[in-house]
């Protein structure tokens, strides 16, 4: 038997971290509060029919079993059932309990691990993208492109990190010059509209790049991400080229947009593979060019840096800080935990 709970906790030791994205799923095993994280080998959502076959195929030859999970899946969390956006994967916790043998479950947002991540990471995993000098506790805004298009805020108040989740990578974007006139109607839609998400991720610049062949009359060569964000960054084929100047630019429209809502004085940060891999394309210039034209606030995103995250398990980098430190952030966990009936306290 078991029930959810709202009670924050020290969690159980060991602690299974798990960021379940919609390709990829990466694990970490926490021995204890001083012990660093051991990484396993990341898992591919399509090998396994569940999630708890992935884990228990990732702890096989663990030294010791997990006590707690604390897990960060893409999608809204919701519910004793979580289906995950884009995969088949549904998160059971109560069935994970039993079937894992552990003594208790925190499920959180993918992108609210991308938040505890920006203040769990030096600078050294951080590669600046214009603007000035940080504000230390000013908000900030983690974006990122990826097999979707992942949004959260992070407040500072009352001296913790709070993270605010969310669903920003379905909002509706539209055209602003002639030449997005001539694309954006080449563009799939989903029920009519065209959101972040069917632009800003990998199959995302796959539609644009289409649309921009479309636009020029012309059949697309390519039609994997990787090969049109390297044709782009080369130069080597003109469609993919434009397909990611205006991925880049709608990118830095979009995290204009967040940075105004949020006020992100602290920095916007870019989380993800494609957002590394197409930092050359951030730099040139459109990118902050279109996150900065922002009239009559476009003073104010100047002044604002915006980084891409270069560090490969960021979102295990941010659960591995909430489970050691769990009083440096405002994690809300109600109707997000469950714990076993009569669990000892840790």
């Amino acid at each position: 038997m078991s029930s959810p709970t709202d009670t924050p906790t020290m969690l159980r030791y060991p602690v299974l971290i798990g960021d379940i994205g919609g390709t990829n799923a990466r694990f970490a095993l926490l021995v204890d509060a001083r012990s660093e994280p051991r990484d396993f080998p990341t898992v591919k959502t399509a090998a396994f029919p569940t999630i708890d076959d992935a884990i228990e195929a990732t702890l096989a030859d663990a030294p010791v079993r997990p006590r707690s999970t604390v897990l960060a899946v893409a999608g809204p969390v919701d519910g004793d059932e979580i289906p995950l956006t884009n995969c088949d994967w549904v998160v059971r916790p109560l069935r994970m309990l039993d079937r894992l043998g552990l003594e208790e479950v925190i499920v959180l947002n993918d992108f609210e691990a991308q938040a505890l991540a920006v203040v769990a990471l030096g600078p050294e995993h951080l590669e600046q993208i214009g603007g000035g000098a940080p504000d230390p506790d000013a908000s900030r805004v983690v974006l990122g492109p990826g097999t979707g298009l992942g949004v959260a805020g992070l407040v500072h108040a009352r001296g913790i990190w709070i993270p605010v989740p969310g669903e920003g990578g379905h909002v509706d974007m539209g055209p602003r010059t002639s030449r997005d006139f001539a694309v954006f109607p080449h563009i799939e839609r989903i029920e009519g509209r065209i959101s972040g998400e069917q632009m800003l991720c990998g199959r995302g610049l796959v539609n644009l790049y289409r649309a921009v062949a479309r636009a020029d009359a012309v059949e697309p060569v390519l039609g994997q991400p990787a090969e049109i964000s390297a044709a782009g960054l080369a130069g080597t084929d003109p469609q993919a080229a434009e397909a990611l100047d205006i991925f880049v630019t709608c990118l830095g429209r979009l995290a204009g947009d967040l940075a105004l809502i949020f006020m992100s004085r602290g920095g916007v940060y870019l989380t993800g593979g494609i957002a590394q891999k197409i930092v050359p394309a951030l730099k040139k210039g459109s990118f902050r060019a279109a996150f900065e034209d922002k009239a009559p606030h476009s003073a104010v995103l100047r002044q604002i840096p915006v980084y891409a995250i270069t560090h490969p398990l960021a979102a295990l980098a941010g659960l591995a800080a909430y489970a050691m430190t769990p009083d440096r952030f405002g994690v809300a966990i109600e109707d997000r935990h469950w714990l076993r009936d009569g669990a000892a306290a840790p």
